[in-house]
């Protein structure tokens, strides 16, 4: 048996991102599965770019504050205890929108954790 506290609080953020990230995968000990928990100020996204994952399925879910995630057919707003889930090859972008009145608190969950597997998707073309 094996069992592990995390302070998130105390786990370092990761330098370079377009909002506050820390990975919660290796502090935990987890092998099968990739944990983030992002805090994004109004005007922030989460990604590093709009894409999609090879063989990763994803999982946001919203602790607390507004996020919208875009898609190709349509922008969903979640809201404290929605579930986002997310299909391999599903294009999408989380984000704060600007106009919001406080940051978003998300736990974002992959699995399998693949290194590599964020392919950068443009809705434009």
């Amino acid at each position: 048996m094996g069992y592990r506290v995390v302070r998130t609080d105390e786990v370092d953020a990761v330098p370079d991102r377009p909002c506050d990230l820390r990975r919660l995968s290796d502090p935990a000990g987890l092998e099968r599965m990739a944990m983030n928990r992002f805090v994004a100020e109004p005007g922030e996204q989460i990604p590093l770019a709009y894409h999609y994952h090879g063989e990763q399925e994803e999982a946001f879910y919203v602790l607390s504050g507004t996020l919208r995630v875009e898609t190709p057919d349509e922008t969903y707003e979640l809201g404290p205890n929605d579930l986002f889930a997310v299909d391999p090859g599903s294009p999408h972008r989380a984000y704060n929108p600007g106009g919001a009145d406080s940051p978003v608190d998300v736990i974002a969950i992959g699995a399998p954790p693949t290194s590599g597997d964020a392919h950068r998707y443009d809705p434009d073309a």
